[in-house]
C-alpha cells in the first residue's frame, strides 16, 4: 500500500512536536526536582547522646530550615506543617519574616549540639542570607534551641561565632561561665527583639527602674574670643522606662525594617555586687529612615536567673565628627553607676 507524500509529511511532524513535548516535559520535571533539592536543607547534629532525640531533632529542625528556603523563594509566608515548634520560637520567626525573609546558606549543616544554663539544647551557626540595604544579600547566623522532646522552643539571630567564643573564654570560674552564657544568649534575645519589634520582651526585660541615656552630638558655635573650630560634645537625654518604650513603639510603627547588629562586645562583672554585669556593645542601627552606629551599655541584674532585668541602657555616638572618635575612656561602664 501506498502513502502519499502528504501523508507522510503530517506524521513526520505529528512525530517531532510529540518529542518536542516530551522533551520539554522532561526538561521541566527535572528543573523543578532540582529547584525542590536546592530548597532543602538537612541537618546533622554531634554531642547529643540521646541517639532517638538527636534523630528527632535532626528532622524537625531540617524541616524548619527547608520550610524558610521554600517560604524566601517564593515569597510567601512560612507553613510549619510537619513541624514541632512552641508558640514562642513562631512568633519570632513570624515577626522576622513581616520584615524580610530568609534562606539557609547550605544544603547540608553539621553542628554540636549544646547544653544551656536553663537545661536545654542550642544548635549556633546557622548560616542565614537576608536581604539588606540595596536588596543585597546579607549574611547572619541563628541560634535554634530545643527541650528534651525536641520541639524548638526558640529562634534568633546570633552574634558572631568569634565573639561568642572570646566572651566565654573569659569567664573567671564555673559561675562566671555561666552568667555570661546567660547574658549572651539573652544579649541576641535582646537584638532579636528590636529586629522584631517584640515590645512584649522589651516590656519584661527592662526593670521597671530602669534608667535610659541618649547622647546626642551637638557643636558649639565659635565666638570673638575663641576663632579655634568647633567643638563637638555630646549631650545625654535621660528618659525612664515608659518614656523609652513609648518612643519605641512609634519608631517601630513608622518603621517597616528594623536592623540592629553588634560588632563588638565587652562583659564586665561588676566587682562588688554579685549577679550584675556590665555589657558594651558596638552597635549599628538602621531602618527605613535613619541609620547610626554607637556604643550601647547594659546593666544586667542576674540575681534573678530565672527573669534578668536590664536596670540601665545607654547610647553615646561612635563619632562625634566624620574624623573625631568618642574617646574610650568617654563610653560608660559599670564604673559609671551606683548599685544600691
Amino acid at each position: 500500500m501506498k502513502t502519499n507524500d502528504k501523508a507522510n509529511n503530517i506524521t513526520h511532524k505529528d512525530m517531532n512536536r510529540n518529542c518536542t513535548r516530551t522533551v520539554i516535559m522532561l526538561l521541566f520535571l527535572g528543573l523543578s526536582v532540582i529547584a525542590k533539592a536546592q530548597f532543602k536543607t538537612e541537618l546533622y547534629l554531634t554531642d547529643l547522646p540521646d541517639e532517638a532525640l538527636q534523630e528527632k531533632v535532626q528532622q524537625n529542625i531540617s524541616k524548619l530550615l527547608t520550610a524558610m528556603n521554600n517560604a524566601d523563594a517564593a515569597q510567601t509566608s512560612l507553613d510549619y506543617t510537619g513541624i514541632q515548634i512552641a508558640q514562642a520560637a513562631r512568633k519570632t520567626l513570624d515577626a522576622m519574616w513581616a520584615g524580610n525573609t530568609y534562606r539557609c546558606g547550605d544544603t547540608e549543616i553539621v553542628e554540636r549540639c549544646l547544653t544551656t544554663p536553663d537545661n536545654r539544647y542550642q544548635v549556633r551557626n546557622i548560616p542565614l542570607f537576608t536581604k539588606g540595604v540595596g536588596e543585597k544579600d546579607e549574611y547572619q547566623e541563628a541560634v535554634i534551641s530545643f527541650n528534651t522532646q525536641g520541639v524548638i522552643v526558640d529562634f534568633h539571630i546570633a552574634i558572631s561565632t568569634n565573639l561568642y567564643v572570646k566572651i566565654l573564654k573569659k569567664g573567671w570560674d564555673v559561675t562566671d561561665l555561666r552568667y555570661r552564657q546567660m547574658i549572651l544568649d539573652y544579649v541576641e534575645q535582646f537584638r532579636t527583639a528590636y529586629n522584631t519589634k517584640d515590645m512584649d520582651f522589651l516590656e519584661q526585660i527592662y526593670s521597671d527602674d530602669a534608667l535610659i541615656i541618649t547622647g546626642k552630638v551637638i557643636k558649639s558655635v565659635p565666638s570673638e574670643m575663641n576663632k579655634f573650630m568647633p567643638q563637638e560634645k555630646v549631650k545625654y537625654i535621660k528618659q525612664d522606662k515608659r518614656q523609652y518604650l513609648t518612643k519605641l513603639g512609634h519608631i517601630f510603627k513608622n518603621n517597616k525594617r528594623i536592623h540592629v547588629m553588634f560588632d563588638d562586645i565587652k562583659v564586665m562583672r561588676h566587682p562588688a555586687k554579685e549577679g550584675f554585669y556590665g555589657v558594651t556593645l558596638k552597635q549599628g542601627y538602621s531602618s527605613d529612615s535613619y541609620s547610626d552606629v554607637g556604643y550601647l551599655f547594659l546593666l544586667w541584674d542576674f540575681t534573678n536567673a530565672e527573669a534578668p532585668q536590664i536596670h540601665v541602657r545607654t547610647w553615646q555616638p561612635e563619632m562625634l565628627s566624620t574624623t573625631t572618635k568618642l574617646p574610650e575612656e568617654d563610653v560608660f561602664t559599670c564604673d559609671d553607676f551606683d548599685i544600691l
